[in-house]
């Protein structure tokens, strides 16, 4: 199985967000995985990522560790932006 979660932490408040990283956190396993695409890391405190990808003008431009979710909200997306 496989989920795409698109924004999923847009409008939510802190209760909220523990709440989605702890279900997606239960159900995490070899056999279900988890597309999820947010703009902000918060939803990341919760929920370990075991890749994050930027996209910028329709494609993939930056792969990398969870780090990188790191990364961006310290120097954000315009370095990415320019590379596309």
């Amino acid at each position: 199985a496989f989920a795409i979660m698109d924004e999923t932490d847009s409008g939510l408040d802190i209760d909220a967000l523990k709440m989605v990283g702890d279900v997606v956190n239960a159900l995490r396993g070899p056999e279900r995985g988890f597309l999820i695409i947010t703009h902000y890391q918060r939803l990341l405190h919760y929920i370990k990522p075991d890749r994050v990808h930027v996209l910028a003008g329709g494609r993939i431009v930056k792969s990398g560790a969870a780090g990188l979710a790191a990364e961006l909200e310290k120097s954000g997306y315009e370095q990415f932006i320019e590379a596309a």
